[in-house]
């Protein structure tokens, strides 16, 4: 496993057990620890056990068990924390606000009230570009099958 971590990469570091965290879940291939910068108590990281930087590197393989390990975390948040719901956010590259370079999965307790905002205003698109762009994407999927 140590072949596919990243030297100077502070979740490779965690899964190394180099810098500490608060693990709440791991199995062979996924961890789940505390976000010490947490956004709600009981924001929860949830990470694969192996160097990838974003979701268009990671092994399509790899993402199922990812997601299995969020499903079991956002079910414990929900049971010990009693959200009034939860967001499960994954953010790729610098403009989507990624800030560490090996993906992760936050699982986010939220509140009606809790003052954060992940909601959009509801705009209606223009359904010719929405179809070009729902084709676009369909021909792009199933070329690269």
């Amino acid at each position: 496993m140590s072949d596919r971590l990243q030297d100077g990469c502070i979740f490779c570091m965690i899964i190394k057990g180099e810098i500490p965290s608060f693990t709440i879940y791991e199995d062979d291939a996924t961890k789940a620890f505390m976000d010490i910068n947490p956004l709600t108590p009981g924001h929860t990281l949830v990470i694969p056990k192996f160097h990838t930087a974003n979701i268009f590197e990671a092994p399509a393989d790899s993402l199922g068990q990812v997601m299995t390990t969020v499903g079991k975390v956002s079910r414990a948040v929900d049971r010990v924390i009693a959200p009034e719901g939860i967001n499960i956010l994954q953010a790729n590259g610098a403009g989507a606000g990624q800030s560490v370079f090996h993906i992760h999965f936050h699982v986010i307790p939220r509140a009606v009230d809790d003052g954060f905002t992940m909601n959009w205003p509801q705009v209606p698109g223009n359904m010719d570009d929405i179809g070009k762009t729902a084709k676009a994407l369909q021909d792009d999927i199933s070329k690269h099958e």
